[in-house]
């Protein structure tokens, strides 16, 4: 059995690496499990492999999002080993679930799981929290004696997880328990493009997001890593390529496959004033870091996040203000969150990029070309 990791960059075709050789696999007989995160992912995932198969999906080859895999070969097969009551379903949470009390001096504080473990898991319907999942799994597979793994082990020859950047926590707990069963495991993600992750426990909170490359680097991981053969992006022109390159600059670089040129390629500033004459020029596309940033409804508008997986010829981007001193200064530090989302925004472009500044902002970036009206300034 292997286990492989591919690094991959935005617009390297990463999903359509993933579904040929899930084609591949189960075309020699091979059952395959192909899981990711968001729903989002796996209809992607789902409408790309009916398109390569001619309008259908292989018996051979199933396709669920993370929460639903491990509910359905995790939780609900062994969840007698920790409770005596039914799963009912699943509710989504982003902060800290279950039961809290709050003290004299009015702090809040959360059950542990041995003072009140049902509770702790799921809500008074039965429904499991999902940023608890993963740790349920993990304590249901320890006290069947490893039935989980073997089940799913059982159940498919190949696993390949794509997003792999958006595990986190007791997720990660798991990836090692697959690591070692008799299975082949294929991951596949792009550790520059973190905008979710499963859960926000402290647990193994030091590889989360951009840092979970750091994971499979610990020498007890049998794992061989790929950080090369998807690192051609054919979706972004070179100058875009280059200036994402800057905002991970630990990372490998991506090197650009888009030669085409149009006339307005690469990187620009527009100031607040200017952006409906930009808008109406060129048509890019709206992208923010919140919907609660003001924009123009004439025009299309998503949010970075949002804004993961798709592609467009031109975008237009509305910075926070951490986003704007980096633009100044490449060299200052963003958050895991504000970098991700801007390398996210600025890969979803094929030809240009621009961000919209106020006048005093763009007095401080030099290195950018302006948009005034109908021409631009250097």
């Amino acid at each position: 059995m292997t286990n492989e990791l591919i690094i991959a960059s935005a617009g390297s075709g990463k999903t359509t690496k993933l579904v040929e050789k899930a084609l591949e696999k189960a075309k020699s007989g091979g059952s395959v499990l192909i899981t990711t995160f968001t729903e989002a992912c796996e209809k992607e995932i789902r409408d790309k492999l009916i398109k390569e198969s001619k309008g259908y999906i292989p018996t051979l080859i199933t396709i669920q999002t993370w929460f639903s895999f491990l509910i359905q070969h995790g939780a609900r097969p062994y969840q007698d080993y920790v409770t005596d009551k039914d799963i009912t379903g699943l509710i989504l949470v982003s902060g800290k679930s279950g039961l809290r009390y709050e003290t004299e001096d009015g702090r809040k504080i959360y059950w542990g799981e041995t003072k009140n473990p049902y509770e702790f898991y799921f809500s008074p319907s039965g429904k499991i929290y999902s940023d608890k999942l993963a740790k349920f799994v993990v304590r249901c597979n320890e006290e069947s004696g490893g039935k989980v793994i073997d089940r799913v082990s059982g159940c498919y020859d190949n696993i390949f997880i794509d997003e792999v950047q958006d595990l986190a926590g007791y997720d990660l707990d798991i990836l090692k328990l697959l690591f070692d069963c008799d299975t082949n495991i294929l991951l596949v993600g792009d550790p520059r493009q973190a905008t979710y992750s499963t859960n926000n426990t402290q647990k193994n909170a030091k590889f989360k997001k951009a840092s979970i490359v750091n994971f499979f680097s610990d020498d007890t991981i049998d794992i061989v890593t790929d950080d090369t053969s998807l690192m051609v992006n054919y979706r972004c022109s070179g100058q875009i390529c280059d200036y994402s390159n800057y905002i991970y600059p630990t990372l490998p670089k991506a090197k650009s496959g888009n030669n085409e040129i149009t006339g307005h390629d690469g990187i620009f500033v527009v100031e607040e004033s200017n952006v409906e004459l930009y808008l109406n020029e060129f048509k890019p596309v709206q992208l923010r870091h919140s919907s609660k940033t003001n924009v123009n409804n004439n025009h299309p508008v998503y949010t970075f996040g949002k804004s993961k997986g798709l592609t467009f010829d031109r975008v237009l981007i509305y910075p926070t203000n951490p986003i704007v001193q980096w633009l100044g200064d490449s060299t200052e530090k963003l958050a895991d969150t504000s970098r991700a989302g801007l390398y996210v925004a600025m890969t979803r472009a094929k030809y240009s990029v621009c961000f919209v500044l106020t006048k005093k902002q763009i007095e401080t970036i030099e290195t950018l070309r302006v948009y005034e009206g109908k021409k631009l300034k250097c």
